[in-house]
């Protein structure tokens, strides 16, 4: 039994010796400043200016002027995300009233229905990136519905629910006006 615990006494007082070499090496506090690597590195380039918001604005009206977005989405139900399914909205115009309020003329189409309702939204920014607002707005043939939608250059991603259902959604969105890929 003795010699169990000599060994063990043994085993912490080597242990303890060797962290303790081991901290004398470390450096006790980080260096005050950090540089490059090389010497002969170049200097990273100067951050490129934030563009204004009149800037911001006017990307986003370009974006979703005679634009389609195309993408997925899926339910989601009891907590959890059902299939996905393939979605189209199809974009005729953006106008800007005040503030974050804006109109974004959508396509409606469904069953034999096809006509373009005026969808009013609020804009608010996170950083460069737009997202479309809605909050309870009631929309032709149907429920009243919320959404966030982000937009980052030409993709979109969000979430949405109306009446007793909501869910997620994505995808990309091209122009009328774009050129096509080569």
């Amino acid at each position: 039994m003795k010699s169990n615990w000599q060994a063990i006494a043994f085993g912490i007082g080597l242990t303890a010796s060797i962290l303790a070499q081991d901290d004398k090496t470390a450096p006790s506090a980080p260096p005050a400043t950090i540089e490059r690597a090389r010497p002969d590195a170049p200097a990273l380039p100067p951050p490129k200016p934030k563009p204004s918001q009149e800037e911001l604005e006017a990307k986003f009206k370009a974006t979703l002027t005679k634009a389609t977005m195309t993408g997925r989405w899926c339910g989601i139900k009891d907590g959890q995300l059902t299939p996905e399914k393939e979605d189209k909205y199809t974009i005729t115009g953006v106008t800007k009233l005040k503030g974050e309020s804006w109109i974004i003329s959508t396509r409606i189409q469904y069953g034999k229905q096809d006509f373009v309702a005026p969808v009013p939204v609020e804009v608010k920014w996170a950083g460069d990136t737009a997202v479309i607002t809605l909050d309870n707005v009631g929309l032709p043939g149907g429920n009243a519905y919320s959404a966030r939608v982000l937009i980052y250059g030409q993709t979109y991603a969000g979430t949405w629910s109306g009446g007793n259902h909501g869910g997620l959604l994505n995808g990309v969105i091209t122009n009328e006006n774009a050129a096509a890929p080569k």
